[in-house]
């Protein structure tokens, strides 16, 4: 396939009220993209769209959408056809976090993570493909993560969300392959409010794991949204399978490869290491 072009062509973002999402959107509008964005954020929404028309957008529409809703999405499919006349580029980059262990969550909490982490992100694409089937060179983006390669304790949802994304967008891409590109992104370490916005599993009475999540945040997410923006944008633009965000990420994953059962503690004796 050729290279992606984004000026003129129409881009749904979803998540795009902050984070990744909002990095990507002010990217794709100074590249001269039409965009449509969505997220259940109306008033994050309707200052990232602002901004995405000053920064030079050919033409904005703004959805808030709930996506944990279970909804198919042939709604909002319909709406940007209806304005824009079919999607070229398919970001799925809305995602939560949950915090506690597997034994702490909720079945009610971890089904709410798997609606808008994967399921979404499946029903979504599924309402897009008719259009992107239809119009050349088209080509879809889904946001996994670092959670997508390796495998944290108290992080079983998240997890299984992740995977299934790395799963799905690989096996959709053997199937479009010559059609429709598919890229998966497997970011680590991004600075995004996922950690400090994440659902508690249960009361969090002495502050504990609000502080844990900050303190993670600090620590931890370190790139700026707009460094992962352009990595994304050009691994689009070169129709790359496959990027992974920060040489942490990439060595994570080189480990989990090579050592697919012994990795963890691996991991865990380098970070003691760093504590000593």
């Amino acid at each position: 396939m050729n290279r992606f072009a984004f000026a003129g062509r129409t881009c749904v973002v979803t998540g795009a009220a902050s984070g990744i999402g909002a990095a990507l959107t002010l990217d794709l509008a100074r590249r001269g993209a039409v965009l449509a964005l969505v997220d259940r954020d109306a008033e994050g929404l309707a200052t990232i769209a602002g901004q995405a028309r000053e920064s030079g957008a050919k033409q904005v529409s703004t959805h808030v959408v709930d996506l944990s809703d279970g909804g198919d999405r042939l709604d909002l499919a319909a709406e940007v056809a209806a304005l824009h006349g079919g999607a070229d580029l398919l970001i799925n980059n809305a995602g939560v976090a949950l915090s506690g262990t597997f034994d702490e969550v909720s079945m009610a909490d971890f089904d709410w993570l798997l609606e808008i982490n994967l399921h979404a992100v499946i029903r979504t694409t599924k309402a897009f493909l008719p259009q992107l089937l239809s119009r050349p060179g088209s080509h879809v983006v889904n946001i996994s993560s670092l959670f997508g390669l390796i495998a944290p304790p108290t992080q079983v949802a998240y997890v299984t969300s992740k995977y299934g994304v790395r799963g799905f967008s690989e096996a959709l891409r053997h199937e479009l392959a010559g059609t429709v590109g598919v890229t998966v992104v497997h970011p680590g370490g991004i600075r995004t409010n996922i950690a400090t916005s994440a659902r508690l599993s249960g009361p969090d009475t002495d502050g504990s794991q609000a502080a844990r999540a900050a303190e993670f945040t600090r620590t931890s997410l370190t790139m700026p949204p707009e460094e992962a923006a352009k990595l994304i944008i050009a691994a689009v633009r070169a129709r790359k399978p496959r990027l992974v965000i920060t040489w942490a990420a990439r060595i994570a994953d080189v480990l989990a490869r090579v050592a697919p059962g012994r990795y963890w503690n691996v991991l865990q004796r380098q970070a003691a290491r760093k504590t000593m």
